[in-house]
């Protein structure tokens, strides 16, 4: 067995073979990537598709820079195509409300309603030069110490210390919410969160639809009746979209070894292949498919009011210039809790390199063998069943490539967008 393979098998990489849940919706980040970076970059298109852009969107939520416990907020960077470093967080939350049918029944309304838990948070970080761009997944199941934050009613939650990452949310309500999530990011990551959004769970199913399918590789069959509709995939290459997507996004005892790390995984495969397939198809330099792709995407974003339209239009510009091989995605670097299996710590030693590199704009690299527990590289990938893979750039299997680029443990794991992974079940 590989090292790749034996690291697979120990508590941490294994964390999340919990308690099976209800088969309801949770967060599916890959929207996220596609919705704040490249998708609502269709205002480049000019100024009537910015206006209309603008006004098709989720009204904004009131937001202000969200800096790390102790220290003093600065302005935020200025941007330009080329330059300015970009600190944006993308939630999606877990509701069940008004998220259609198959979500609405007693059960899943009693699960999560209302704003919702916080279940997926992702850091999207550019740095100053534009020359790397890192997405951070930090697990909804990591025990942090909770900043304080105000809620809906104007009462301020005190400072807590043990808790959930993923009731963030809930604890500020449906107004501040985001604000609060922004405050905890902010400190596990160590810098100043500028923007931010918030997605929808039918924001999936318009997107994938948009964009025509993400093609995406199984290195094994997936099936699984938890999800709705239900899967069952055979081995290849899929292209998926709609509710299939979606469902696909949020599987998680059909890969890896089951849970939610597996499903992080698996959800970083996914993004790999949407972030390959829309820069192969020339998405970003085509006003037409991204304005179609934006139209879609921000009638279920809910933006912070730091995220205007020229805003979103640089970030997008700032994205078209990097490399797929220098757009990593990684899992925040985490350690089992001995106390409780079914929660993360943060790995003190990863931490510190991260927030290091993220502060000093450093491009970020994992560690060899650091795919996640759910990702097989695919070489050779399996034989296509539906379409062909989207083309991609020369692959990294680490990230961003510099001497001077900082190399996280084996407690973060990942994938380089130009990585060509295939999604499977643990060995």
């Amino acid at each position: 067995m590989s090292a790749a393979s034996d690291k697979r098998h120990d508590g941490a990489a294994r964390h999340g073979r919990l308690p099976r849940r209800s088969p309801a919706k949770t967060a599916l980040k890959a929207i996220g990537i596609a919705a704040v970076v490249a998708v609502v970059g269709a205002a480049s298109a000019g100024g009537i598709a910015a206006w209309s852009l603008a006004h098709s969107a989720e009204p904004s939520v009131a937001f202000h820079a969200a800096a790390p416990s102790g220290a003093a907020v600065h302005k935020a960077p200025a941007l330009s195509a080329f330059s300015g470093e970009v600190n944006m967080l993308v939630v999606a939350s877990d509701t069940r409300t008004g998220q259609g049918a198959g979500f609405d029944d007693a059960a899943n309304l009693r699960g999560s309603s209302g704003v919702g838990n916080n279940d997926t948070n992702l850091l999207v970080h550019i740095n100053q030069q534009h020359t790397s761009m890192a997405v951070i997944d930090l697990p909804r199941d990591l025990v942090v110490t909770m900043p304080a934050c105000e809620d809906d009613t104007g009462t301020v939650e005190p400072a807590r210390t043990g808790v959930m990452l993923n009731t963030a949310l809930a604890d500020g309500g449906v107004n501040h919410g985001l604000q609060c999530v922004a405050s905890a990011v902010a400190s596990l990551t160590g810098v100043q969160i500028d923007y931010a959004a918030m997605l929808q769970f039918d924001g999936v199913v318009r997107m994938t639809d948009a964009i025509g399918g993400v093609s995406v590789c199984l290195a094994t069959p997936i099936v699984d009746d938890n999800v709705t509709p239900a899967l069952d995939l055979t081995a290849g290459t899929h292209v998926l979209q709609g509710a299939q997507a979606a469902a696909f996004l949020r599987t998680r005892d059909s890969v890896g070894y089951g849970g939610d790390t597996a499903r992080i995984s698996n959800q970083q495969v996914f993004m790999s292949a949407l972030m390959r397939q829309i820069v192969s198809s020339g998405t970003l330099s085509n006003p037409v498919r991204l304005y179609s792709l934006a139209s879609a995407a921000l009638k279920s974003v809910q933006k912070s009011s730091t995220l205007d339209v020229p805003t979103v239009v640089k970030i997008a510009l700032a994205v078209k210039s990097i490399g797929l091989g220098n757009i990593v995605f990684l899992q925040y670097p985490t350690v089992a809790d001995p106390a409780d299996s079914a929660h993360l710590l943060a790995d003190p030693d990863g931490v510190t390199i991260l927030k290091h590199a993220l502060s000093t704009n450093q491009a970020i690299q994992l560690s060899p063998g650091s795919l996640g527990q759910s990702a097989r590289l695919a070489t050779p990938a399996p034989a296509a069943t539906t379409a062909p893979s989207p083309a991609s750039s020369a692959p990294s299997s680490t990230g961003a490539s510099s001497a001077s680029a900082a190399v996280l443990p084996d407690t973060s794991t990942g994938q380089s967008a130009a990585q060509e992974t295939c999604t499977g079940k643990g060995d």
